[in-house]
């Protein structure tokens, strides 16, 4: 099976693909830190640091052949929840129809499209979807949580599923899956450095959330408090489940009661990579920390995607 990731990001919806036995023969991204760190993970695809709307489908099938898989996670920002009142863009929503052009240019047998719960409300969603159905694709939609998938992170996701030939299955989540959780993630003690909890100038709200948690569990129990932004599950959370949704900027804040108080760091690029079930070995391009971050929110939790293409291919 041999597949073009458009969006493509830092490329871990096709680390999945790639676990599942899939080819990535070619990739589209704007953003010049992603396609680098596509580059670093899949050496052999043919990468694309444009604008979609920039490029030829037409030329780029010359230069790639045909494929039989089509992944795409369009632009989220504009639909997700976590931008809370903020205007949205409906250019930016718009480029998710750039799926159809690409459908219609390579008629791969098959199309994953992912993206936030929240792209349905969308007034032209309706619209991408009898588009798709109108290139001749059965189409599913279904809600995935990564959790499901043996990933310690709850995240849930939209999944667009196409198949020229067949009725796409439901994907049911694999048996015998033990749940992760942030104890899985966590760095060895003592690998980073920490500063005190209650210290001059942190934040009230902050201290106020480690509080909450402190009455919740007890003084002797480590836990996290959401750092950046709003939550509304007290902005605290164990650590014995899994990590909340990773967002596109640093969040979460380990605290731990130690001898000499309560010490608190932020959770760290490789802690964040586990969350997301990416393999240690999966390389992300130089940039700053929060470029990386950033790369990582953007992403799809490879084991997600790897059982989605897994339940494609058992149908061909």
């Amino acid at each position: 099976m041999r597949a073009l990731d458009v969006f493509c990001g830092a490329g871990l919806s096709s680390a999945g693909a790639r676990a599942a036995g899939v080819t990535m023969v070619g990739a589209i991204d704007l953003n010049t830190l992603a396609t680098s760190t596509y580059k670093l993970n899949f050496p052999d695809a043919f990468v694309v640091n444009k604008r979609l709307e920039d490029v030829q489908p037409s030329k780029l099938r010359d230069r790639i052949g045909d494929i039989d898989l089509l992944l795409a996670s369009p632009e989220c920002t504009n639909h997700t929840c976590a931008k809370g009142a903020a205007p949205r863009s409906e250019e930016s929503r718009a480029t998710a129809m750039q799926v159809l052009r690409y459908a219609r240019a390579f008629r791969p047998r098959w199309i994953v499209m992912e993206n936030v719960v929240h792209m349905r409300p969308w007034s032209r969603y309706g619209e991408l979807i009898e588009g798709l159905k109108r290139l001749k694709y059965r189409v599913r939609e279904q809600v995935l949580d990564s959790s499901d998938f043996g990933v310690p992170q709850k995240r849930r996701r939209l999944f667009v599923v196409c198949d020229l030939e067949a009725e796409p299955h439901a994907v049911v989540p694999p048996l015998g899956v033990h749940s992760q959780t942030v104890h899985n993630i966590l760095d060895p003690d003592g690998t980073w450095n920490t500063t005190p909890l209650f210290k001059e100038g942190r934040a009230l709200d902050t201290q106020a959330r480690a509080h909450r948690a402190i009455a919740e569990l007890g003084k002797k129990k480590p836990f996290l408090v959401v750092y950046y932004g709003t939550d509304g599950c007290g902005g605290w959370q164990s650590l014995d489940r899994p990590l909340r949704t990773i967002t596109t900027v640093d969040r979460f804040a380990l605290v731990q009661p130690t001898r000499s108080g309560y010490q608190m760091r932020m959770l760290q690029v490789s802690e964040l990579k586990r969350a997301m079930g990416l393999e240690e070995s999966y390389l992300l391009s130089a940039g700053t920390r929060r470029d990386k971050v950033r790369l990582l929110g953007n992403g799809v939790c490879p084991p997600v995607m790897a059982a989605v293409v897994n339940n494609l291919r058992a149908l061909s």
